[in-house]
């Protein structure tokens, strides 16, 4: 599905990846890839779901994570789903790791 370059399938693929892969450096790594995809959508779901892997897994490399989606917080498409994956992660990380 994300070889497909179709953005409905890639989103569909990032979300399963996101609620159900308890794999969570593999979720995100998956999301991070697609964190600047040209299609807006598809930038949208990947951060929404990096929210989804800290809510689900409490646990995401911040070092990675953070930078990108707060560069992506400027994109004025995709803005606010940045912004609401940055406060689900400071909402359900471990404490002292966000």
């Amino acid at each position: 599905m994300f070889r497909s370059g179709d953005p409905n399938s890639i989103c569909d693929a990032l979300i399963r990846v996101a609620l159900n892969d308890p794999d969570p450096v593999w979720a995100e790594d998956i999301c991070l890839r697609f964190i600047s995809h040209a299609n807006v959508e598809v930038r949208g779901l990947a951060a929404t779901c990096l929210g989804h892997i800290a809510r689900i897994h409490g646990s995401l490399d911040l070092a990675k994570v953070i930078p990108l989606l707060d560069r992506l917080a400027a994109d004025p498409e995709v803005g606010g789903r940045a912004e609401d994956a940055l406060d689900d992660i400071r909402m359900h990380m471990q404490k002292g790791s966000a």
